[in-house]
């Protein structure tokens, strides 16, 4: 093997006779086989690398110099079929101190990549070291295959650090099942019980209607959409919020957000991983059907479900199964695919074709990735047990239900119903086809809806309406048709807003009539949008 230099290392070439090892795609992971020059069998070498033994193990240890990259280099096929990967390794470190950057330190960098050499997105990431660890130390990662990667680059690496020594044994790496790899490090949760002082009723779908199950009893859903957990990990006021939802709002449902990072604990700033996020969402799941109310659970995420949603239901599933006052808000705002794959799901582009009266509503990059597809979702939650209603959100950022009376509707295999959701803000249009045909044969959750007197950023000024022409409009449409319904937003900060401050005093545009509404005042839709 050619060495190019002292510090990095061209790819190593893999004998198919390794992968007889079931144990490990990785030549001599545990690096005990040594050739007659004493060094690990498959494995590159460099100056800076040492093969040493204690204890009758051996292991590999490299040193830092100064502002170059010290690295080891693995590039491993992939074998066909290979959808989710387990990487286990045990590292040891020493003195590592920050380069010019923070983040020049200790790390193993891995990157999948396609036939053709070219990185993929959709990686995970990099684990990294710094100061000196208490003795050996065991790392795991699962990883999802993207469709198109052919191998996989492991590279533990002296990333330009400025000193210390960065000990690997055992690198690991096996293919594993799909639905496993988001639990590799994460323990799959217990069911919490229903608590015993819960008043909600279960609910079932029947027709396009939400009935009681206990008496048959139809149940309008009127309230709020509690942001805030969806992009800090303690949330805003989320406890106090929730009791003046319900008391002083006279609200019977609360449309929580949440993201799965935080859920999980992987989010910035969290050391217990996730243990007090999910904890505060048991407590609004024991308050509200403490109450005799519903919480949906809205897993305020975009564009197209992928498996770290479905792991993300399967864990909230089970933990929630079959709780009365518990409602699954599978995906947030699918946007940009087409109905097929929003349903059964396929590869997704990362451009999509501009639409008149569709806009791009947040600055989230679209990327290229594999969706497993809504009614995927809807399968993780039933394979669990769980017979709670869930909703799915329609395209155009959650608007557009009429794919669903299209061919597209979903399947629910042993559950309780499926409530279709829509989001509808003064720049959407075509009200009758994108969700009230859908709602004379389906449960709808309008689970955001709201406005405001200044134009959003990203909506042309023709196509903005003041809360006063629209707001009675929309709540009278709302009224007519008995819709379910969540307002956005129940928070001061996040437009279009229902409060003024953290009093909950109601903006005058948007929070007093949502909060007249949903305490019974009648409006009168005189124009369909």
């Amino acid at each position: 093997m050619k060495n190019l230099s002292p510090f990095f290392i061209l790819p190593c070439i893999l004998l198919t006779a390794w992968f007889a090892d079931a144990a490990s795609l990785i030549p001599n992971a545990t690096l005990e086989k040594a050739s007659a020059d004493q060094w690990p069998e498959g494995w590159p070498r460099h100056e800076q690398a040492a093969y040493l033994e204690e204890n009758g193990n051996h292991f590999l240890r490299q040193t830092a110099v100064p502002d170059k990259m010290v690295m080891f280099y693995q590039n491993i096929p992939l074998p066909k079929g290979t959808e989710a990967l387990k990487l286990t390794m045990r590292v040891r470190y020493e003195g590592v101190k920050a380069g010019k950057e923070n983040w020049h330190d200790a790390r193993v960098i891995i990157d999948f990549k396609d036939a053709a050499g070219k990185k993929l997105s959709g990686g995970p990431g990099h684990p990294s070291f710094k100061g000196t660890s208490k003795g050996w130390e065991t790392c795991a990662l699962g990883m999802v295959v993207p469709p198109d990667a052919a191998t996989l680059e492991i590279m533990p690496t002296l990333f330009n650090a400025a000193a210390g020594t960065l000990g690997i044994d055992d690198l690991e790496l096996t293919p594993i099942a799909l639905e496993e790899a988001g639990f590799v490090t994460y323990k799959l949760s217990e069911p919490m019980p229903v608590p015993k002082e819960c008043k909600s009723a279960e609910l079932v779908a029947k027709g396009n209607r939400l009935v009681a199950t206990s008496d048959g009893r139809e149940v309008w859903l009127q309230g709020v959409a509690i942001a805030s957990l969806e992009w800090s990990a303690g949330g805003d006021n989320i406890l106090k919020s929730v009791t003046n939802a319900l008391t002083e709002w006279r609200s019977n449902v609360i449309r929580l957000a949440v993201k799965s990072d935080f859920w999980f604990g992987h989010g910035p700033w969290q050391s217990d991983g996730g243990v007090s996020y999910r904890a505060l969402v048991d407590e609004v799941v024991k308050q509200t059907q403490a109450r005799g109310v519903w919480v949906v659970i809205d897993l305020h995420e975009y564009r197209a479900p992928e498996q770290r949603h479905a792991d993300f239901w399967r864990d909230v599933a089970t933990r929630y199964a079959n709780h009365p006052g518990v409602i699954f808000g599978l995906l947030n705002e699918p946007h940009d695919v087409p109905w097929k794959i929003w349903r059964d799901g396929g590869v997704v582009q990362d451009k999509s074709e501009p639409k008149d009266g569709v806009y791009a509503e947040n600055s989230e990059k679209n990327k290229s990735f594999a969706s497993i597809g809504m009614q995927k979702l809807v399968d993780v939650v039933r394979k669990t047990g769980a017979r709670n209603l869930v909703t799915a959100g329609g395209l155009d950022w959650g608007y557009d239900l009429s794919g669903v009376l299209e061919g597209f509707a979903l399947t629910d295999r042993g559950g309780n119903g499926i409530i279709y959701e829509s989001h509808v803000y003064p720049w959407k249009r075509g009200w009758q086809k994108c969700f009230l045909d859908a709602a004379a044969k389906h449960p709808i959750l309008i689970g955001e809806v709201g406005c405001q007197p200044e134009r959003m950023p990203f909506i042309p000024p023709e196509a903005h309406e003041m809360p006063e022409t629209w707001a009675p409009d929309m709540l009278g449409c709302i009224q007519k048709h008995k819709l379910n319904w969540t307002a956005w937003c129940f928070h001061p900060q996040a437009s279009p807003c229902l409060l003024l401050d953290w009093n909950y005093t109601p903006t005058p545009y948007w929070g007093v009539p949502a909060k007249a509404a949903i305490a019974g005042k009648p409006f009168e839709m005189k124009k369909l949008r």
